[in-house]
């Protein structure tokens, strides 16, 4: 693609690294402090109201359809193929909630919860930058980012070696390899809490070089800071919590199709169609 028609990123996405090993904090940016609370975007006062009525329809039309549908139903609005200042306007009026992510593999998606919970911009860029999807969408968390854990992680991983030191690191593999062979949509997690667990330097090591940090990883900010990593292994999932000070403070392993920390709520969707309608009312009363 030539580069001149490369379209630039419309939104932020919090860049997560791999983490480190031992007693150290994975090694991410640094965190917004406290807990995040709902906040209605500002108004887009500065754009011209003709662009703001384009903006104001496009956004009603979607949560109408959002409404109808439900939250199941998985309501979508197209955005890439529109002009860069009613898409400059959606970006503001939508804002940023709690939860972002990125896949790394197969393919690059960027996730932003937007300021109304259980509506998501979801981008798929490609290799060269180039922006390929760009929409907006309705559900519990987009299925790019299951998908993409499915298709980079596999159902069985063979127990690694002990070094030595290591006290319970056999019987959390056995575990693991036995909750993750056994688990079904549907079911609930299985959480190994290794805060709470008599483990050794030795016994972190051969956890995190035997399941590793993988190519989903997401931030949620709604409770102190939560970081959720896919593993090699097909439902299991680092989930890391942070004080205020960037402190890993709990730090767990959990069994399921996607934790529950990163997930939407039928009363945030609802609450979010209700905030979006008022919003919208508000954005076309100068006009």
């Amino acid at each position: 693609m030539n580069p001149s028609t490369m379209r630039p990123f419309p939104i932020s996405v919090v860049a997560m690294g791999p983490g480190s090993q031992g007693d150290e904090a994975p090694d991410y940016l640094p965190m917004p402090k406290g807990m995040e609370t709902f906040s209605a975007p500002s108004l887009p006062y500065d754009a011209p109201p003709d662009i703001v009525v384009r903006a104001e329809r496009l956004l009603r039309f979607f949560v109408d359809g959002a409404a109808e549908v439900g939250f199941a139903g998985g309501a979508k609005l197209d955005l890439l193929g529109l002009d860069a200042p009613v898409r400059e306007v959606i970006n503001q009026s939508m804002g940023f909630g709690e939860v972002s992510a990125f896949t790394a593999a197969p393919e690059h998606w960027r996730v932003q919860e937007t300021a109304f919970a259980g509506l998501w911009r979801v981008l798929k860029v490609a290799d060269d930058g180039a922006m390929l999807v760009d929409r907006l969408e309705t559900g519990v968390v987009p299925a790019v980012l299951i998908d993409a854990m499915l298709a980079t992680t596999t159902d069985d991983l063979p127990a690694p070696d002990y070094p030595a030191g290591t006290m319970n690191a056999p019987a959390l593999v056995e575990e693991l390899r036995l909750q993750a062979a056994a688990w079904q949509p549907g079911s609930a997690a299985h959480i190994i809490n290794l805060t709470l667990l008599p483990v050794s330097d030795a016994d972190l090591d051969t956890l995190y070089n035997w399941l590793g940090h993988r190519e989903v990883s997401i931030l949620s900010r709604g409770y102190g800071n939560c970081r959720i990593t896919s593993t090699r292994l097909k439902n299991v999932w680092w989930v890391q919590y942070f004080n205020s000070m960037d402190t890993l403070i709990l730090n767990s392993i959990e069994v399921i199709g996607m934790p529950e920390v990163a997930l939407a709520s039928d009363e945030d969707f609802s609450d979010s169609i209700e905030r979006l309608r008022e919003y919208l009312a508000m954005m076309a009363d100068p006009l």
